[in-house]
């Protein structure tokens, strides 16, 4: 299951787990987007199905996990990718505690609700399983006016690695993905400011946007056998942005 799959790097991510064979079950907000989701995904693979689920509510993560257990029996994997980024133009100094709280909510909470929800799952399938969690480049970057969001992707990769070790036992894995620049709704804004794209591609020696479908092959890979003894691991995909 995908939070945030109905969209950008979560629908990228859905789409090719999709075509790999999985049921794919995809948690979104807005019912449209969904739909649409649903309509694409199930074209791949008619198993797939999706929630209209806000993260950051824990009973509504908690009916959602529900809901899927009981349409597909099990969960093989869990790919906390919900988000939402900060639109606060603000110094830090001015931030309203609603600025701050609005994006842990659903980053950090929501992430906490759902991995919870998931790991509950797989433990008492007793077949192991695997975390994704959607980390960010602001997570080991300064990102000026971006303390809230860059705090929850932080924390986000403090959690994996503490999950790494402790699911371990169990046969479940955990790793975290650090996009780079990806054309998504969430950076359209961004893309179309020209000082801003001019001043980014330059320092991304692929001289390309990354893509959502730029995801689905770690995806796969993550879901698979192939990564059994692969845990606790921070996976940069951002075309070298971050080391350029």
């Amino acid at each position: 299951m995908v939070t945030g799959g109905n969209g950008g790097i979560g629908l990228g991510f859905a789409r090719a787990i999709a075509a790999a064979g999985a049921d794919v079950s995809v948690w979104g907000t807005n019912p449209d987007k969904n739909a649409a989701a649903e309509a694409e995904l199930k074209a791949i693979n008619p198993s797939a199905s999706a929630i209209v689920c806000d993260v950051s509510d824990e009973a509504a993560v908690e009916a959602s996990m529900n809901s899927v257990i009981e349409r597909y029996g099990r969960v093989d994997a869990c790919f906390p990718n919900a988000g939402i980024g900060t639109q606060n133009q603000k110094p830090f100094f001015e931030h309203s505690n609603e600025d701050w709280h609005n994006v842990i909510n659903v980053n950090l909470h929501g992430v906490f609700y759902t991995l919870r929800a998931a790991t509950r799952q797989m433990v008492r399938q007793g077949e192991g399983g695997t975390l994704v969690l959607t980390s960010s480049g602001t997570a080991i970057q300064g990102s000026a006016k971006g303390q809230a969001y860059a705090a929850t992707k932080g924390g986000m990769i403090s959690m994996m690695l503490a999950l790494s070790t402790e699911m371990a036992r169990y046969q479940i894995t955990a790793n975290a993905i650090i996009p780079g620049w990806v054309d998504t709704a969430m950076t359209e804004n961004l893309f179309a400011w020209d000082k801003f794209a001019d001043t980014v591609m330059k320092r991304i020696p692929m001289r390309r946007w990354g893509t959502p479908d730029d995801f689905g092959a770690i995806a796969v890979y993550l879901m698979s056998d192939a990564s059994r003894w692969h845990t606790g691991d921070v996976i940069k995909i951002d075309g070298g942005f971050s080391i350029f």
